[in-house]
C-alpha cells in the first residue's frame, strides 16, 4: 500500500461532537481509540471541557466502547483518563500500528469494528490505517504553535489537498465559547 493511501483518513469531520451512534453504526463500528490532544481537549490544557465530557458520556450511555491512545505523558493521559471516566494509555508510541492493535483487543473489539480518532495524519491516520483501523480527521481545537507541530500541519495539507479536502489554519481555530471550542 502507498504512503499516500496510507495517510488517506476514512472521514475527515470538524469534531468529535459530529460523530453519533448512527455515523458509526452507518460505518460497521462499535468502538473508538481517541487522541487526546488536540481531539478531545486543548493541547497542554488541564482547564474543564464539558462538551467532550458530555460527548463521551453520551457515546458511552449508547454502548459504543471508548478508549484513549494518546501520546501525551503518562501523567497528563492519567489525568484526563480519570476526568473523562476512559480507559486508555499515554504514551502510547503513535504512529506503531501494535499500539493500536493492542488498544483495539482491549476494546474485545476486531480492526473492522474500530474507528481511530485524532486531529494528526501522521500518527493517528496512519497508525489506524496500518492497523486495519476506519480512521476519522478531526480540525485541531487550537492551533498548536510547536514548531514540529507546525511544520507537520504544512505538510498535512498538503497531504490533504491531494486527497481532496481543504484544510488550512483558518479551519484550526476555535468554533467560540458558545461550543465549549473557546479559549
Amino acid at each position: 500500500m502507498s504512503l499516500l493511501k496510507l495517510l488517506r483518513p476514512g472521514d475527515v469531520i470538524r469534531s468529535v461532537a459530529d460523530i453519533t451512534p448512527e455515523f458509526l453504526a452507518a460505518r460497521g463500528l462499535r468502538g473508538l481509540l481517541l487522541d487526546l490532544d488536540n481531539t478531545l481537549v486543548p493541547y497542554h490544557s488541564y482547564d474543564d471541557f464539558p462538551r467532550s465530557a458530555r460527548w463521551v458520556e453520551e457515546m458511552t450511555g449508547s454502548g459504543i466502547r471508548l478508549a484513549l491512545l494518546s501520546n501525551a505523558t503518562v501523567k497528563r493521559a492519567e489525568e484526563w483518563r480519570g476526568r473523562l471516566a476512559l480507559e486508555g494509555v499515554g504514551m502510547a508510541g503513535k504512529p506503531n500500528p501494535a499500539a493500536f492493535r493492542r488498544a483495539a483487543r482491549a476494546l474485545g473489539l476486531p480492526p473492522q469494528q474500530v474507528g481511530m480518532v485524532g486531529d494528526q495524519l501522521f500518527t493517528d491516520v496512519l497508525g489506524g490505517n496500518l492497523a486495519g483501523l476506519h480512521t476519522i480527521l478531526v480540525h485541531p481545537l487550537i492551533d498548536n504553535a510547536l514548531p514540529h507541530t507546525r511544520i507537520a500541519r504544512m505538510l498535512e495539507r498538503r497531504v490533504l489537498a491531494r486527497h481532496g479536502h481543504a484544510w488550512g489554519p483558518e479551519v484550526w481555530q476555535p468554533g467560540g465559547a458558545e461550543d465549549g471550542y473557546g479559549k
